[in-house]
């Protein structure tokens, strides 16, 4: 008998009436995407999925919380940085699925793997009288005066990979950069949506480092907006998939790796405007090859993590 989906973005699990057979996801959004999956795995295995989706940084927050008292049985983080440190601190199951083969090698690990990627853009108001920004460095001008947002690296995981990539690029001047931005007027309002939604209605005219696939989508269906990827570089954002060392559901969760990254599983990643892990799934977006990509190194990243919010808070104050 196929048991019901059950999708909560609050309720503590414990509290929800979960039975213990059933399957824990945290995932970060987009919260159609999340819930699409979560139901297709449901439909096509009769397990039970119990559902909180949130911002990276409350997924993650989450499951700190509970590690006297675990309920994750898989995790899903915009921050690649998140895999990373969780990986090297020994809290993740190892698992290679057998759909990962058409993932590039630099999205997937022993114990982790990318279930799709963003890329990092700057996204404004067509219909607003303002220049058409095309580098990060032109928002600092005197034309982008209090005009300008950004999502806050502490509740984005996609803004905190681009301050990464930036300042590993360019160093003190990613810092002086921020500073101007703020002098600037720049605003940082919290996660991704609270970056975006003054832009959509006019109230601010461009994000700096907003997340590509929630803008593309908000352009496809009617918003006055663009979306611009500087030539200087940008970033792209893995969405890692883990499985907690601390589940109890291993198998019902190995399975639940395989079906985000089957074909099935992948179309509906590439449905919401994400890359799609694996390359031989297509998408209707800009690709991999359509970008300047800055590179970096992921692991020294995520192990500078807390010390680069906290200067981009200083920055920024």
């Amino acid at each position: 008998m196929i048991r019901k989906l059950a999708i909560s973005a609050f309720a503590l699990l414990a509290a929800s009436g979960a039975h213990a057979e059933d399957l824990t996801v945290y995932s970060a959004g987009p919260k159609p995407l999340s819930a699409a999956l979560a139901e297709a795995f449901t439909e096509k295995t009769g397990i039970t999925v119990n559902l909180f989706q949130s911002n990276s940084g409350k997924v993650m927050a989450r499951y700190e919380a509970e590690k006297s008292n675990p309920h994750a049985d898989v995790l899903i983080s915009a921050s690649w940085s998140h895999a990373i440190s969780l990986s090297e601190a020994g809290e993740l199951l190892a698992y290679t699925s057998p759909n990962a083969e058409n993932v590039p090698a630099s999205l997937k690990s022993d114990d982790y793997v990318a279930q799709g990627a963003a890329a990092i853009a700057m996204v404004y108001n067509t219909g607003l009288d303002m220049p058409a920004p095309a580098e990060w460095s032109d928002l600092t001008d005197p034309a982008y005066k209090d005009m300008v947002t950004m999502p806050d690296p502490a509740a984005s995981g996609a803004a905190l990979t681009l301050v990464q990539g930036l300042v590993s690029k360019d160093g003190d001047a990613a810092w002086s950069l921020f500073r101007d931005l703020k002098a600037n007027g720049m605003i940082v309002p919290g996660a991704n949506s609270a970056a975006l939604n003054p832009v959509l209605s006019g109230a601010r005219g461009v994000v700096f480092g907003a997340v590509d696939y929630i803008a593309l989508g908000q352009k496809a269906a009617g918003e006055a907006i663009e979306v611009v990827y500087p030539a200087s570089g940008t970033v792209l954002t893995p969405r890692a998939l883990m499985i907690p060392a601390s589940t109890d559901q291993a198998e019902d969760a190995k399975k639940f790796i395989d079906f985000v990254l089957s074909e099935e599983g992948q179309a509906l990643v590439a449905d919401r405007m994400i890359l799609p892990a694996r390359t031989d799934i297509k998408a209707d977006r800009p690709g991999w090859d359509d970008l300047t990509l800055i590179e970096f190194d992921d692991a020294q990243a995520a192990a500078d993590a807390e010390k680069t919010m906290a200067a981009f808070k200083a920055a920024v104050e």
